[in-house]
């Protein structure tokens, strides 16, 4: 299982977060601030009809994480927690994902909103978000339940 696996940037995703601490936790927590991807330009084809969707999947990579941890603390506690259990740049492969609200597409450049991706990141890959198949119904969240449900008791009171 030691085959090598190469993977290349098909662009850069540009935001104004120049640091880790600026980032919100998850782009839904931050509807309006913009960001944009400029797609290396022999990508252009790949676009069509993605303008049909309101919502992508962007795969990147952590670039400035040089570290790999199986364990570590998230965000919105002091606990650990497995790294395959959190969302940690500090990962075996360093690979980040986002879903996003695209905004526009023009040429080779999409802008987007609801961005949680540090300025810079190589982008790996674009995918549609489609409802019919990324949502679930009767989902567990895991150790972030706990948070939620504290969040939404104190908005009922």
């Amino acid at each position: 299982m030691k085959k090598k696996i190469e993977i290349k940037p098909i662009g850069i995703i540009y935001t104004p977060f120049k640091k880790l601490e600026s980032i919100p936790i998850q782009g839904t927590f931050n509807k309006k601030t913009k960001g944009r991807i400029e797609l290396l330009k022999s990508y252009i084809e790949g676009l069509k009809d993605i303008e049909g969707f309101s919502h992508l999947i962007l795969i990147y990579h952590f670039n400035r994480s040089k570290k790999e941890q199986l364990i570590g603390k998230p965000f919105l506690e002091n606990e650990e927690h497995g790294i395959f259990a959190i969302r940690s740049p500090h990962r075996p492969n360093h690979i980040g994902f986002s879903i996003v609200k695209l905004e526009q597409v023009k040429d080779n450049v999409i802008i987007f909103s609801e961005v949680d991706i540090l300025n810079n990141t190589p982008l790996l890959d674009i995918k549609p978000f489609v409802n019919h198949f990324d949502s679930r119904k009767q989902v567990k969240n895991g150790w972030l339940d706990s948070h939620f449900k504290k969040k939404l008791s104190r908005n009922k009171s």
